[in-house]
């Protein structure tokens, strides 16, 4: 019996491959072998960094905090540590947002823990 070959799904693979390459810069979106190693290290990138932007936006959160804290001569350790003990449970997220657009309500909580 002679050697049966899908090319049907082969050719689905390659330009599903191809298609996500788009944009790509020279060979790198129209050569197979060529797309298929940055397609594939794209998705690397793009699984790796979803878990970076994480711990990038608690960072950027916390500098925020810690620079609205010390206007009102208080470390991040110390605000933190107040809000624990005041019983304050709001996250670093809105901690930021409100260090950044509404001092007046990050300065009522500052004096809150102070």
């Amino acid at each position: 019996m002679p050697r049966s070959v899908n090319s049907v799904a082969k050719r689905a693979r390659r330009k599903k491959v191809l298609k996500q390459a788009k944009g790509y810069f020279g060979r790198r979106k129209n050569v197979w072998t060529v797309a298929k190693n940055a397609v594939d290290k794209a998705m690397s990138y793009s699984y790796r960094d979803r878990r970076n932007k994480k711990r990038t936006f608690r960072a950027l959160w916390i500098t925020r905090i810690n620079a609205g804290a010390r206007q009102y001569g208080m470390s991040y350790s110390q605000f933190m540590g107040g809000m624990k003990t005041a019983g304050i449970e709001l996250n670093r997220k809105v901690l930021a947002d409100l260090a950044m657009n509404h001092p007046e309500a990050f300065e009522a909580i500052v004096k809150k823990v102070k």
